[in-house]
C-alpha cells in the first residue's frame, strides 16, 4: 500500500454567540470579523497546502465555508467531498446548553481541558471514546480509498483529536490533552508500516 498524506485543518472560529453554549454538531455560523482579520493565515494555508489534493469537508457549513475562504486567498478552488465520519462530537441533548449549566448533569468529573471526560456520554450523543472509534474507522477507509495521494480535510477539534488518538493508539482522556486551534494544521501519514504523526496544531503564518 502506498503512503497517503492527510492534512487536517480545524474550521475557522465560530460566531461569538455560538461560543456561549455547547454547540457540538449544531450548524452554527463563523465569526465574520475574524474571517477578515485572519486573512494572512488563510493566505499562508493556501500557499502551504499540497497541489494537487483531494478536499474533504464535513456536513456542517463551517467546514465548507473555511475551505472556500482558503480558496479565496489563493488555493485553486476544488470540488468539496462530504465525509460524515469526520464530523464533530455529538453532544446530544446537551447541545444548546450554556456552559455553566453542564456540570450538574455530568456522571464523571470533567476533563481538565474539555467540558466532558473522555468516557462521558451525553444523552443522545457520543463520548470521546466513540468519536475516536468513528474517526479511526473513517481514516482507515480514506487511507485505502485515496492511497498514494494528498488529502486535505477541513474538520473539527474533536474529530482531529480523534484522528491523532487513532494514529497513536491512545485513549480519550489522553487525546483531550491535545490543543487543536482554529485553522491549526495537523498532518498524518498512513504508510505500509502504519500511522505516523508528522505535526499537530501547526499555525499558518507563525
Amino acid at each position: 500500500m502506498m503512503e497517503t498524506n492527510f492534512w487536517l485543518i480545524r474550521h475557522a472560529l465560530v460566531d461569538e454567540n455560538a461560543r456561549a453554549f455547547l454547540y457540538g454538531v449544531m450548524d452554527v455560523p463563523l465569526c465574520e470579523p475574524t474571517l477578515l482579520e485572519q486573512a494572512p493565515m488563510y493566505r499562508a494555508l493556501a500557499a502551504r497546502l499540497p497541489r494537487p489534493a483531494t478536499w474533504l469537508v464535513t456536513p456542517l457549513s463551517r467546514t465548507r465555508r473555511t475551505a472556500e475562504t482558503i480558496f479565496a486567498h489563493g488555493y485553486p478552488a476544488q470540488p468539496l467531498q462530504v465525509e460524515a465520519g469526520l464530523i464533530e462530537q455529538s453532544l446530544g441533548e446537551w447541545q444548546g446548553l450554556p456552559h455553566a449549566e453542564l456540570p450538574p448533569r455530568l456522571a464523571l468529573p470533567k476533563h481538565a481541558f474539555w467540558p466532558l471526560a473522555g468516557h462521558e456520554k451525553p444523552p443522545g450523543g457520543e463520548s470521546m471514546a466513540e468519536v475516536i472509534a468513528r474517526v479511526g474507522e473513517a481514516m482507515e477507509r480514506l487511507a485505502v480509498d485515496h492511497a498514494g495521494r494528498d488529502v486535505v480535510i477541513i474538520s473539527h477539534g474533536g474529530a482531529i483529536r480523534g484522528a491523532v488518538a487513532h494514529a497513536l493508539g491512545i485513549g480519550p482522556d489522553n487525546a483531550l490533552h491535545m490543543a487543536v486551534q482554529n485553522l491549526g494544521l495537523t498532518r498524518l501519514e498512513h504508510t505500509p508500516e502504519g500511522w505516523r504523526v508528522v505535526c499537530v496544531n501547526e499555525l499558518p503564518g507563525y
